[in-house]
């Protein structure tokens, strides 16, 4: 089999069809949007960086939800525009920072909370909204740019819309301190480990404050 036959057969193999695509999409969008749901009823579960899921939080505390939605908003239309044109999805900012903030703070500033707060009709919501996207991306890319042959349709990139996350290394450790004095060193802990290891120390204060957190809990 040459390679031009090779290419013939992922074509019409599911991880690599072009129909596929959207449903990958659908079912990431589900689980974020989800997990927003789970953010705005319990305050956990929200999938993205410190800084961006504040702004959401800002509006929960606040009542004005134009930051996030405006935010949200713009990175989820910029990125399903960049993947029509090149075939690349970004979830951190399509996905994650999208549906994940923007959607969600245009439906609560609109009063549609019950498609927030609602765990079920979040993962519909999600599923549809993530469809959405993905038959659009499809859709542009099939008829108009023809250009699946070289990309499958379109794929998908791991990857943060901005890099604010590097940053918050020295906010989550003074976040930490100011919990507990033990939770504050388990997040130096780590954070200092994390910098010898040459990665984002962030990640390293977050599991260094959460080891000395199960020993040494905060009594509330």
């Amino acid at each position: 089999m040459d390679e031009k036959d090779s290419n013939l057969e992922n074509t019409k193999n599911f991880w690599f069809a072009d129909w596929s695509f959207p449903i990958f999409v659908g079912l990431l969008s589900a689980g974020v949007y989800a997990g927003t749901s789970m953010y705005y009823n319990y305050g956990v579960g929200a999938f993205n960086e410190v800084a961006i899921v504040a702004m959401l939080k800002a509006g929960m505390t606040g009542g004005s939800y134009g930051a996030a939605a405006a935010f949200g908003a713009s990175f989820l239309f910029a990125r399903v525009l960049e993947g029509s044109l090149d075939g690349i999805l970004d979830l951190g900012g399509s996905i994650l920072t999208g549906v994940g903030i923007g959607v969600p703070a245009i439906f609560l500033s609109m009063g549609l909370k019950r498609l927030v707060n609602n765990f079920v009709i979040a993962i519909f919501v999600g599923l549809i909204i993530g469809l959405l996207i993905g038959g659009i991306i499809y859709f542009i890319r099939h008829f108009t740019l023809k250009q699946s042959k070289a990309t499958f349709g379109a794929d998908v990139m791991m990857g943060a819309g901005n890099d604010t996350g590097r940053f918050l290394g020295p906010l989550i450790i003074l976040s930490a301190v100011t919990a507990s004095i033990p939770i504050g060193i388990g997040s130096i802990i780590g954070a200092a480990i994390f910098y010898g290891w040459k990665k984002p120390i962030a990640g390293g204060a977050i599991i260094g404050a959460m080891i000395l957190g199960f020993f040494f809990p905060v009594k509330v």
